[in-house]
């Protein structure tokens, strides 16, 4: 079934001036596919369409750092949607050892796609006028987009950047062989992240073979994962699944680094005003 007659699109509330609002995206495939896809819309105070940016969360479901990063969309003057893949799944943190298989990041993949033909049916979003964000796993599942060699893309999503954050690059390795950006995509890291860490990103674009000047990369010295979630100390979490240790366990250091996080606020402003420009 051709994924444009799959796709039913409704607001749970009218989309109004208000300044965040709960939103829900709908995909109705029949019996095999039913999803009722829960988010936060964040407006801008300019009246006139203005791009959007839409953040897909990790392992953990929607977190402060997604919500932070939002406003700060926001007041750059994007609009800006933080949607939520779990709860209509049934899912609330799945960092543990039932670590998400290959086949769950493809099936999530899916929330990008409906979530940029979503944003097209928006008056006040300029439409094919978007970026993805996309946090440790769903910056994982961000890869399959950005990064995948697919050519078959049946609908247009109006997908302009990617921005990847400490993603999860080990999802990338059954993607292809040989990989070619679909778009402009930028990849931050922490250099001390054990959980997703940089030498299997670096493994990944080894295998890029066209379009590697489309792909901008940031690595944030004595940083570790979630270096943006600001007041939390580094700590180690024996338990959460690890898809860069043999088996896929266990272990991994995360928490803040606020001097990383800055950097990244930084860089991600610079490349999404060239990329994807309110002003235009």
């Amino acid at each position: 079934m051709r994924l444009a007659a799959m796709v039913v699109m409704s607001l749970l509330i009218a989309v109004s001036a208000a300044a965040q609002q709960a939103v829900r995206v709908k995909v109705d495939g029949g019996n095999d596919l039913k999803i009722d896809i829960p988010a936060q819309l964040y407006r801008p105070a300019a009246a006139k369409p203005a791009p959007a940016v839409a953040i897909f969360h990790g392992c953990g479901g929607v977190g402060q750092n997604n919500t932070r990063m939002a406003e700060l969309l926001k007041s750059w003057g994007y609009v800006a949607l933080v949607v939520d893949s779990f709860s209509s799944r049934g899912l609330k943190d799945v960092c543990g050892r039932n670590w998400p298989t290959q086949s769950d990041a493809e099936t999530r993949a899916l929330d990008i796609d409906v979530t940029g033909l979503w944003l097209n049916t928006l008056d006040f979003v300029k439409p094919s006028q978007h970026a993805f964000m996309g946090y440790s796993y769903g910056g994982g599942v961000g890869l399959l987009r950005a990064l995948s060699a697919r050519t078959d893309i049946r609908v247009p999503s109006g997908w302009r950047a990617a921005v990847l954050v400490y993603p999860d690059c080990a999802l990338g390795e059954a993607i292809a062989q040989k990989l070619r950006p679909r778009l402009p995509t930028m990849m931050v890291m922490g250099a001390l992240d054990d959980w997703t860490p940089v030498k299997q990103c670096e493994a990944l674009l080894s295998r890029v073979v066209a379009g590697r000047e489309l792909i901008e990369t940031h690595v944030y010295p004595d940083a570790h994962h979630s270096f943006d979630a600001l007041g939390l100390p580094v700590r180690y979490l024996e338990g959460v699944g690890n898809r860069s240790k043999p088996g896929g366990c266990c272990g991994a250091h995360y928490g803040a680094n606020e001097p990383a996080w800055r950097s990244f606020v930084a860089d991600a402003k610079a490349f999404l005003a060239r990329t994807l420009p309110v002003g235009r």
